[in-house]
C-alpha cells in the first residue's frame, strides 16, 4: 500500500498532489503528520511542503473548475477534519485527469454520484451551515475602552469567512472576535488610517492566555474591563428574550434545532 503523509496544511496537500503526478504515483491513503500508518503499508512518501508546487497546482485548478468549484475547496478544508484529506486530495486529482472537453470539468465538481466530490460537496455545507449560525448568534459586549468583544468556540475554522460581514456591519466601532477553540482572533480598529481609509481586521493571538480579559468557559468579560452599561444592557435583551417567549407556543425541540445547545454557553439570553 502506498501512503503519503503531508503536514496537514493547504498547501501540503496540494503539494502532494505534485508529487503524485510529477512521480506517477497513485497514493493509496494521504495521512497527516502523526497519524498511525496501516499495518502493511509500505514506507511511506513524506510530502515536504513547497509553496511554489502549491501555487502550481493551484493555478491548474483555477484554469479547470469554476468560481464555486474552487471555493468548495478551500471552504471544505476550514472544516479541519481528518477524514476530508483523502476525498479532497482524490477530487483535486480527478480534476486533473480528466478528459479535456465543453464543461468535462465543471460536470466533475457537480457529479454528486461520485464519492469523493460528495464527501467535499457535504463537507463544504457543513462549514457553510455554521458559518451562518456563527452571524446569528455571536454576542458582543462592550468594554470600558469602546471596544466589542465577543468570544465563540465553533466546530470549524469559520472565522475567516465572516469577518467580512462584521466589518461591513460594525466598520464604525472597534471590536475583536476571539476563537477560544483555535487560540486566535481578529481585531478590528475602526480609526481611520492613511485619510479616509478604514483600518482593516487584523488576526491576533495572545502569548500568555492569562491577560486575555475574558473567561473562555463562558466568553464573559472580567467585571473590571465591562461597561459600566453593558451589564444594564445584557439584563434588558435578558428581560426581551423572556418577554417575548409565548409560553403556550414553546417548542424546545424546534429551539433545540434552530439555536443548538454548544452555542448556549456564549449566548447572554442563555447565561
Amino acid at each position: 500500500m502506498l501512503v503519503y503523509t503531508f503536514d496537514n496544511t493547504l498547501d501540503g496537500l496540494l503539494t502532494a498532489v505534485f508529487d503524485s503526478f510529477f512521480l506517477r504515483q497513485q497514493p493509496e491513503l494521504l495521512l497527516a503528520e502523526g497519524e498511525q500508518l496501516p499495518l502493511f503499508a509500505d514506507e511511506p512518501h513524506v510530502v515536504t511542503t513547497d509553496r511554489e508546487k502549491a501555487e502550481r497546482v493551484w493555478k491548474g485548478l483555477e484554469k479547470h473548475l469554476s468560481h464555486n468549484g474552487l471555493h468548495m475547496i478551500t471552504v471544505s478544508w476550514l472544516s479541519e477534519e481528518r477524514t476530508l484529506n483523502q476525498p479532497l486530495f482524490n477530487f483535486i486529482c480527478k480534476v486533473f485527469r480528466q478528459q479535456t472537453g465543453d464543461n468535462q470539468y465543471l460536470s466533475l465538481e457537480r457529479n454528486a454520484s461520485d464519492p469523493d466530490v460528495l464527501e467535499v460537496r457535504r463537507t463544504c455545507q457543513r462549514v457553510l451551515h455554521e458559518q451562518l449560525r456563527m452571524k446569528q448568534f455571536i454576542r458582543f459586549q462592550q468594554a470600558k475602552d469602546g471596544t466589542y468583544l465577543a468570544v465563540v468556540s465553533p466546530n470549524h475554522n469559520v472565522l475567516p469567512l465572516i469577518i467580512d460581514h462584521f466589518q461591513d456591519r460594525f466598520n464604525d466601532q472597534p471590536w475583536l472576535i476571539y476563537d477560544a477553540h483555535r487560540h486566535y482572533g481578529y481585531y478590528y480598529d475602526a480609526s481611520p488610517v492613511q485619510g479616509n481609509v478604514k483600518g482593516t481586521p487584523i488576526r491576533i493571538t495572545f502569548e500568555n492566555e492569562a491577560a486575555i480579559p475574558f473567561d473562555l468557559s463562558n466568553g464573559k468579560l472580567n467585571e473590571d474591563v465591562l461597561s459600566d452599561n453593558d451589564q444594564l444592557f445584557q439584563d434588558l435583551w435578558r428581560t426581551y428574550f423572556k418577554a417575548v417567549c409565548i409560553r403556550e407556543r414553546m417548542n424546545p425541540r424546534k429551539q433545540l434545532n434552530d439555536m443548538p445547545r454548544r452555542y448556549w454557553k456564549y449566548m447572554t439570553e442563555k447565561q
